[in-house]
């Protein structure tokens, strides 16, 4: 195995990245390399990989494992590969790190593969939450439905974990080859006759630092005067994050298929691939603050505040055993203290009057750090479809569906896409790489739009909001309580329960609702008509004299008037 690092001696050229692709990459130059007019340096390797974050680097063990005759390359743009999980002196900086929770979904991944001891070994275990709001001080609340238990670590250790168990071993070793500081950029994406192209530019970001995901696209550092290398392959997994080369490309050359053969597209209703994009209307910005718990408090939990209208939310999550943990601060975009420099004494301010419990809990040193680091963004949602895939190339991960990562499925949903993918592999012909990567499309492209779609929901500002979030929250809280075999949870406590996929969470919800509106509607309707009939039996009893009924009807109104009246002069004291 062979782990390259870009060549610090050949002199960088600046090169930014427009729309994924690199700009150098002209049509002209991409036809000359498929048609054999133009000869740089190539390679030719069984399976490329782009993207060596969680779900790239699963993607390489698990192909090597189902195909060890072929050999794989993984191409990375950071320059340097992950920190060793198990050296704490890297990890004692807590706020450097994003902290992400492995549920069900990519623990099950990870097991599947034979890398979750490993993972598990350096993970912290989270039993539950305990959340303080406007409404409620200090509500614990363990999970007490699950079959599993949620592990908490830094994305860049579980990344570390699964690159030492690539290196570490000699089966994998043989096998895959690890490449840091390159950009790859696709020319052709392959077909039943021929291979999938790709370029390979030595590349380093402008930071060789670790740190937070902003969401942004990194401006790169390219050699633009050493000739590229072209790498041909049997296929192409795009597993580039939020960086969305591969997806950007399979949009752009399906535009032009679609744009060249009109009739035919129309006759096969065929449907375009596209990179659906949604405004960001909720945009928020965050920084990180370390906070080490005092011994009193349990060191297994998730801790949150929030304030009313949640201007200001703070979740903290284990970073270790031993209490240490990392809480991300969120602000709404454009708050004064969501930039870099804020001051110090008006962040103590606002921790002091609408989260004591944690301000408590961070020192001076500590707050004048967070004022001063300058926000990190989330990214925007976005998915790919109506397929994941074309000719020989197939995306996965946040590459395929890119959601915000408060509900924990990010990471989670990545990692399932490449158990997914292998399931894919296991059910087509061994030799029909493109009968297994339509299968794949055909299990995954649909739960890609329904994560996405639902996380949104789950995140529009305001009034909207309150008719796509909150109020569903409390309908389904209110339900279930009343009948839990007919009515089900709500869609975030769906979220950690096995046995459902994304659709059927969602087909689930809009049945659960259609029968909770009909409910409440003829509930409403009898209660309507029962009031009117009986305005009218008292109406007909005083008109004909009838003193009996009369009195018991009056008797009855007048006892709930006066009932309500103390009850609420009660709530008053």
């Amino acid at each position: 195995m062979r782990v390259i690092l870009p060549n610090s001696r050949s002199k960088l050229s600046f090169c930014r990245r427009s729309g994924g692709i690199l700009a150098v990459l002209s049509k002209d130059v991409a036809s000359s390399v498929i048609t054999g007019n133009s000869n740089p340096e190539q390679q030719h390797v069984d399976t490329v990989i782009v993207g060596a974050g969680p779900a790239g680097l699963l993607s390489a063990i698990m192909y090597a494992q189902k195909f060890p005759n072929h050999k794989v390359k993984v191409f990375e743009r950071l320059p340097n590969p992950p920190p060793n999980p198990s050296d704490d002196d890297i990890w004692k900086d807590v706020a450097r790190f994003y902290l992400i929770g492995l549920g069900h979904r990519g623990q099950h991944a990870l097991s599947k593969f034979n890398v979750m001891k490993a993972v598990s070994s350096v993970s912290t275990a989270v039993v539950g939450r305990k959340d303080w709001s406007p409404e409620a001080d200090g509500v614990e609340r363990l999970f007490s439905n699950r079959t599993y238990t949620t592990l908490v670590l830094p994305r860049e250790k579980l990344v570390g974990c699964l690159y030492r168990h690539i290196t570490s071993s000699p089966f994998f070793s043989e096998r895959i080859e690890l490449n840091y500081g390159i950009e790859i950029s696709p020319i052709h994406l392959g077909d039943e006759t021929s291979q999938v192209i790709v370029r390979a530019t030595n590349c380093a970001q402008d930071s060789s630092s670790l740190v937070l995901s902003t969401g942004d696209e990194a401006d790169m550092l390219c050699d633009l005067e050493n000739e590229p290398t072209t790498i041909t392959a049997n296929l192409l997994i795009g597993a580039d994050g939020s960086a969305r080369t591969i997806a950007n490309f399979m949009e752009l050359s399906d535009s032009s298929a679609t744009v060249q053969n009109p009739l035919l597209n129309v006759f096969l209703k065929r449907k375009r691939f596209k990179v659906t994009r949604y405004v960001d209307d909720n945009q928020r910005v965050y920084k990180t603050i370390p906070i080490q718990l005092p011994s009193g408090w349990r060191y297994d939990l998730n801790y949150s505040a929030r304030t009313s209208g949640g201007n200001l939310n703070l979740d903290a999550l284990p970073s270790n055993r031993f209490g240490s943990y990392c809480a991300v601060l969120l602000f709404k975009a454009g708050d004064p203290l969501a930039v870099a420099d804020c001051d110090p004494a008006d962040l103590r301010q606002k921790l002091d009057e609408y989260m004591p419990q944690f301000s408590n809990l961070i020192d001076d040193e500590t707050l004048q750090i967070v004022a001063k680091k300058g926000p990190s963004y989330l990214p925007s949602f976005r998915y790919v479809g109506p397929r994941l895939h074309q000719g020989r190339t197939v995306i996965l991960g946040d590459c395929a569906h890119t959601v915000k990562p408060y509900f924990g499925l990010g990471a989670n949903t990545a990692l399932q896409d490449v158990s997914v993918l292998s399931d894919a592999f296991d059910e087509s012909p061994p030799s029909n790489v493109m009968e297994a990567l339509a299968l794949f499309s055909k299990k995954r492209a649909g739960e890609s739009k329904a994560i996405v779609q639902m996380s949104r929901e789950l995140d529009r500002p305001g009034k909207l909001g309150l008719l796509t979030f909150v109020f569903p929250l409390i309908l389904d809280s209110i339900f279930h309580r009343l009948a839990p075999k007919l009515f089900a949870p709500s869609t975030l406590s769906m979220f950690s329960l096995e046995g459902y996929d994304f659709r059927k969470i969602r087909a689930r919800k809009r049945l659960d609702r259609a029968m909770q509106v009909t409910l409440i509607s003829t509930t409403l309707a009898l209660v309507s008509r029962g009031a009117v009939l009986l305005f009218k039996i008292l109406v007909k009893a005083l008109l004909h004299g009838n003193s009996v009924v009369a009195k018991t009807l009056g008797g009855a109104l007048s006892t709930t008037v006066v009932f309500s009246l103390v009850r609420r002069k009660a709530s008053q004291n």
